[in-house]
């Protein structure tokens, strides 16, 4: 146990963490595959994770430093994927705080800090990216020690030590002083001299808590966690205890222990290694490996409930079945519930009509879910997403967000303006260097369809993050978007002499020759109010031709619709029709005589109230 160390890496979405975790692989002269080796990013392998520049699910390597085993977690820094943070963390006994030399703490750092200070672990900070134009050593240290005390560190936590990195080049030192770096050894030799080794006893009866589920195609489900107390040996026999207490025997059938990005068989393992066993069909995170004699379960983990939630449906659109490969009930559903194994912040509650109610903890969250499965062939529909109400001593009550905003100061009254229409409350406002600094409490429900409109006010140039804050009373009074849809009226490709006539109603999101039908929104109205419009149609030919002919009008780019696009813009009575090759919305009810009928059907049910 003395020669282990379980550390994890948090850090602000791109503060370089899994660039520095590149750098302690490949220095550490970890044995990696020729392809692996020669990619940047390692830790990243998926591929939603590299086009997104984020990290999103968490991940085990191990590295040798002398005699010493280092576990490393790389966790996720966006506040959505907090389950897979809080779970990691229960197997590392410090952590690794990466921030920025030029800006500083991140509301996303303080999300995951928090966290890691409530259990107790020891920081290490690692001002990185200190080559970077611009960067601010001073600031950033100041920051963060302004930090740890807003979060109410002990002394234990304010006594941190300070690597100074740059994870590109792959150089860290005590001092700020790139001049004087050569590599990356005094990260670990900090890890080695501050991180205390793990507790726990290799004699008492042994204890794994299970943290992370994988899939083997050979061996079935992997159970990857810690060992707490006693040793683990492949072919054992041990206590399997669920979530509920219920004890069941099993036998261990292959146990393996991290070895740089992959696992290696091995025979036994001691108390403090983290490692993955297979042989339990119906494990699940937060259940306990116990010793077959004594089994003691280990206290469960506790996961932030979720805010958000949508409803996962099958599709019902015309042309339905056409792209993708799983379609049906049965398929949409093992699939969701398949999610819950590895998602532990994810809630899947199944309907009598067949339709998927799916909480999650942000918009994010459930839309990476939703192009995951796209990506895997799964063809379905989903609604709009909508906050989770508690009712909370009589009172409805509403998730609200903590937001941190930085925008030049000449974009910072249309922000404020924007925030206050959505029921946004001010906190903190300061400036420096031109650069406008605001925080705010809002309902996450004011910041549905928000982000887009963000950028479009900042012209990109604003910084927008959120964390979870808490339940409070639901301000009411929302007001309904202030935009309509262009509804097409007719089924077929679209013809440019019809969009070129049309496109003064609003923006269109569709070119010329693409199949459409009666129902899919085709645009945005300029208007509030919906409009039909048939976007299909051609020229009338005739034998009488003129030198006006030629259209003297031009037809604008449309604007493209992307998943995230979509789900922040639809209203109440319309779904994202989703398949693997398109992300379409389409109204609720498809012909405008159902629409009506519903409408008045709904206005009768009001009235008899």
């Amino acid at each position: 146990m003395n020669k282990i160390r379980n550390i994890a890496i948090i850090a602000h979405v791109d503060h370089g963490k899994t660039t520095l975790v590149d750098a302690l692989l490949r220095q550490s002269k970890t044995e990696m595959k020729k392809e692996v080796a020669a990619q940047e990013m390692i830790m990243d392998s998926n591929e939603l994770e590299r086009e997104r520049g984020i990290t999103i699910f968490s991940k085990n390597a191990s590295v040798m430093y002398g005699e010493t085993k280092i576990n490393i977690i790389d966790t996720p820094g966006h506040a959505d994927f907090g389950g897979e943070v809080e779970r990691v963390l229960n197997m590392a006994d410090g952590c690794l705080l990466l921030i920025d030399a030029k800006e500083g703490p991140m509301p996303q750092t303080r999300f995951v800090l928090k966290k890691a200070l409530e259990m107790g672990h020891k920081i290490i900070v690692v001002v990185n990216k200190i080559d970077k134009p611009g960067a601010r050593c001073e600031f950033a240290l100041e920051a963060t020690m302004e930090l740890f005390l807003e979060l109410g560190a002990g002394d234990h936590s304010l006594d941190f030590p300070v690597i100074y990195a740059s994870g590109r080049e792959g150089k860290a030192g005590l001092e700020a002083d790139l001049s004087k770096m050569t590599d990356i050894n005094p990260v670990f030799d900090a890890i080695i001299q501050h991180i205390p080794s793990p507790i726990a006893d290799a004699e008492k009866p042994l204890q794994m808590l299970v943290t992370t589920i994988a899939p083997d195609d050979f061996k079935g489900r992997i159970a990857i966690g810690r060992i707490y107390n006693g040793v683990i040996k492949n072919g054992q026999d041990i206590t399997h205890i669920n979530r509920a207490g219920v004890q069941k025997k099993c036998r261990i059938t292959s146990l393996m222990t991290f070895s740089g990005l992959g696992k290696v068989e091995a025979t036994e393992s001691h108390a403090g290694d983290i490692v993955a066993i297979a042989g339990i069909e119906d494990v699940t995170i937060g259940e306990t490996i116990a010793d077959l004699e004594n089994p003691e379960a280990l206290p469960l983990i506790n996961i932030d409930e979720p805010t958000v939630k949508m409803t996962f449906m099958v599709n019902t659109s015309p042309f339905a079945g056409k792209e993708g490969e799983f379609s049906t009930t049965r398929q949409i559903r093992q699939r969701l519930f398949k999610e819950l194994e590895t998602d532990v912040s994810l809630r899947v509650v199944e309907d009598d009509k067949n339709n998927w109610t799916v909480s999650g903890r942000g918009e994010l969250h459930l839309a990476i879910l939703i192009e995951r499965m796209r990506r895997e062939g799964f063809e379905f529909q989903v609604s709009r997403p909508q906050v989770i109400v508690r009712e909370i001593d009589g009172k409805r009550m509403v998730p609200y967000e903590k937001i941190f905003i930085e925008v030049p100061e000449k974009y910072q009254g249309v922000v404020m303006e924007k925030m206050g229409g959505r029921k946004g409350e001010i906190k903190e406002m300061r400036s420096n260097n031109g650069t406008a600094f605001l925080e705010f409490i809002i309902p996450t429900m004011g910041l549905f369809g928000y982000r887009n409109e963000f950028l479009t006010d900042t012209k990109g140039l604003g910084i927008m993050n959120t964390v979870f804050f808490q339940y409070m009373p639901d301000p009411g009074n929302w007001k309904e978007r202030d935009h309509g849809s262009l509804v097409s009226i007719s089924t077929g490709p679209t013809n440019l002499y019809g969009l070129v006539n049309l496109q003064g109603r609003g923006t269109l999101f569709f070119g010329p020759a693409v199949e459409v039908y009666e129902g899919q929104v085709v645009g945005q109205n300029a208007r509030s109010s919906d409009l039909r419009i048939n976007v299909c149609k051609e020229k009338a030919l005739s034998n009488c031709r003129s030198v006006g002919d030629a259209s003297l009008d031009y037809f604008r780019v449309p604007k493209t619709m992307e998943l995230e696009d979509a789900l922040e813009y639809i209203g109440d009575d319309e779904l994202v029709e989703i398949t693997p090759k398109n992300v379409r919305i389409r109204k609720v009810h498809l012909k405008e005589v159902d629409a009506k009928r519903a409408e008045r059907a709904a206005e009768g049910i009001k009235f008899d109230y």
